[in-house]
């Protein structure tokens, strides 16, 4: 993998929100008792054959939001993190059938998730009721195999 293609996806996927959520914090926008919530993937718990840089980048995701929630906590800051494992969208439609298949067959529920299952499990993390939780990640997958 060229060092161009391994950066592109470390920086978007990893440095973004970092630098993002730093800088909220440096310029006084993240109040006290706000909510983060971060974009990880199953792939950062369980790896992906094939794809080193986006497992990665999804796992130090998951590496921010524990090394964060101490130190954000002193101001009732939660951060956490949401996890999607298969999501039916326009870029899976186009994954071949049998891949696609097997990915909805690889968990209890034998069917992909919704990108609004992802959206509601962003929305309960940043509910002002929710501050009892940080450093946590929410797995949307449907109890999938990979990774249990």
């Amino acid at each position: 993998m060229s060092d161009n293609f391994w950066n592109s996806v470390i920086n978007v996927n990893l440095r973004a929100p970092q630098v993002l959520t730093q800088s909220r914090l440096d310029a006084g926008k993240l109040h006290d008792n706000s909510r983060v919530v971060l974009i990880a993937s199953i792939s950062g718990i369980a790896g992906n054959m094939g794809q080193t840089n986006y497992p990665v980048s999804k796992a130090g995701v998951i590496g921010l939001v524990q090394a964060w929630a101490p130190v954000l906590a002193k101001r009732g800051i939660s951060i956490n993190a949401v996890a999607p494992d298969f999501i039916e969208t326009q870029m899976t439609a186009v994954i071949p059938f049998t891949i696609r298949e097997a990915s909805r067959r690889m968990n209890s529920m034998n069917q992909g998730g919704l990108p609004q299952d992802v959206a509601e499990a962003v929305a309960w993390f940043a509910q002002p009721k929710s501050g009892a939780l940080t450093g946590q990640v929410l797995r949307v997958c449907g109890q999938s195999l990979i990774g249990a």
